[in-house]
């Protein structure tokens, strides 16, 4: 009996540190990139590209209410003469589910020539998106825009990568799953962790390891 107390009094504190330190993160990553969100779009800096991070698509092609707000507002960016051009960054992995795509048509409707729009279907996820904005679009600055809840760790990444990219937040309404998408985004900042720190530096290693193997040859 005392060793199952034992036990669940250190299962407990456990997750107790867990949490704390999801909290933790969560609350530096916020603090690293404050300086960088911007609260209106008259104090933006003068930027290139306004790069618009994808989200959910329906069937029919129409955007969610999520990707709406995000292209609406980076609009809004574009028409105040913020940035010259769009940079659509989104899942584009299965035939008949196209983020970019979507997003592209909406911003045509809206008058925007198709010489000022880029897209980059390969954007899977933040890290590759904001990864992608240098190394393939080679963006010298941007206004990244999502919503205020995601902002904190696309410019985590952003500010790691090298990047001097603003943000601006796409909140123009309250969503539905918005609670479970903060959640999401908290334990989010470990991954994020991992692609910055671990993932790059093992592909660092096996990149040098395959330069030894050539030269060796």
């Amino acid at each position: 009996m005392k060793r199952i107390k034992r036990l669940l009094i250190i299962l407990v504190l456990l997750l107790v540190a867990g949490i704390g330190l999801v909290y933790l993160l969560s609350f530096y990553v916020e603090r690293s990139t404050r300086e960088k969100v911007y609260s209106s779009i008259e104090a933006l800096p003068d930027a290139h590209t306004v790069i618009i991070l994808g989200a959910s698509v329906h069937s029919d092609g129409k955007l969610s209410p999520v990707l709406q707000d995000r292209v609406d507002t980076g609009l809004r960016i574009y028409k105040k003469g913020k940035a010259k051009r769009f940079l659509l960054s989104g899942d584009n992995r299965e035939k008949d589910y196209d983020e970019v795509s979507a997003m592209r048509s909406y911003l045509l409707l809206r008058n925007v020539p198709p010489s000022h729009i880029s897209t980059d279907p390969a954007g899977l996820n933040t890290y590759e998106s904001m990864k992608r904005s240098s190394t393939e679009f080679d963006i010298p600055s941007a206004i990244v825009v999502t919503q205020a809840f995601h902002l904190p760790r696309t410019l985590f990444i952003s500010n790691n990568l090298g990047l001097n990219y603003a943000g601006y937040p796409a909140d123009a309404q309250k969503y539905r799953t918005e609670t479970s998408l903060v959640y999401r985004e908290k334990l989010a900042n470990f991954k994020a962790l991992y692609e910055l720190f671990i993932r790059k530096s093992h592909k660092k290693q096996l990149k040098g390891n395959s330069l030894t193997l050539i030269c060796k040859k």
